[in-house]
This record gives structure tokens, sequence and C-alpha cells, in this order.
């Protein structure tokens, strides 16, 4: 096979099914038997092999909610740019700034960004936001509930 200088050089495909000294006959790669051994066989996407599928095994209506589901992270910069001084910054208040989902399950409010006014701040919160809001003048109570 000549190259030419304008061609890109691949590798060769395998030419299987041509007898036994190919070390590619007899079978072909196909396995012995067997859905996947049969020409034109072809298994759909999502089949299981007759066990009920996945998208089938799924609630079928009113949604569904994944038992891993994250928290809802707000973080301080967002809390900065949605709330005035003084503010008192609950769930509640967090879904109407249009910061989370109001069915979000849980919520954490991440130390990324500066707070420059004193919060009142009832969600919970990591060390490190903690610690910014209280050097800010402000005061973490994480409610029980939350």
């Amino acid at each position: 096979m000549q190259v030419h200088q304008w061609k890109v050089p691949r590798k060769r495909r395998k030419r299987i099914g041509r007898g036994i000294g190919s070390r590619r006959g007899t079978y072909s790669t196909r396995g012995v038997k067997g859905q996947k051994a049969r020409a034109g066989a072809r298994i759909r996407a999502g089949f299981e092999g007759g066990q009920t599928p996945l998208y089938a095994r799924l609630p079928k209506r009113r949604g569904f909610r994944s038992p891993w589901q994250k928290a809802a992270v707000v973080n301080l910069e967002d809390l900065e740019r949605h709330f005035p001084a003084g503010a008192m910054i609950t769930r509640a208040g967090l879904a109407t700034a249009g910061l989370i989902r109001r069915d979000a399950r849980r919520v954490k409010v991440l130390g990324d960004g500066v707070v420059s006014k004193a919060l009142t701040v009832q969600v919970p919160v990591s060390a490190s936001a903690k610690k910014k809001i209280e050097g800010a003048g402000g005061t973490v109570t994480v409610a029980e509930n939350a």
C-alpha cells in the first residue's frame, strides 16, 4: 500500500472470517453460539436479557425523585448579591430569591465569594462560610428541621 504525503497513516482493519490460517477464521471473533454469534443479530438498547429493564422499573407517573439527590448549593457571593444587610436568610427566603427550588430537599451555603454585610443565616453552612459570615458581623443559627 502506497502512502501519500497528504494521507494520514491508519491501522489496517481486521479481516475476519477468511479461514483458519488468518487467526480470525472459524468463529470470526464472535464466540460460540448465542444471540450475538448469529448473522444479523442486534440487541436493542436497554435490553437486559429478559429481566425487567430499568426504564420499566422506574415510577411511571408524577415524576421521579432520586434517592441520591445532592444538596442545593448556594454560595456567599449569591447571598451578597440578593440580600440586603441585616437580612434573615431562611429556606423560604432563598426560594423566593430564586437561588434554590422550592422542592429542594436539602440546602447548604458554601464559602465561595466574600460577604461584607451582617446576615443572619438559618440554613446549614460549611465551616468556611460560617467563618466568613461571622467575620462580617453576621450570625449562623441552623434550624432543627433544615
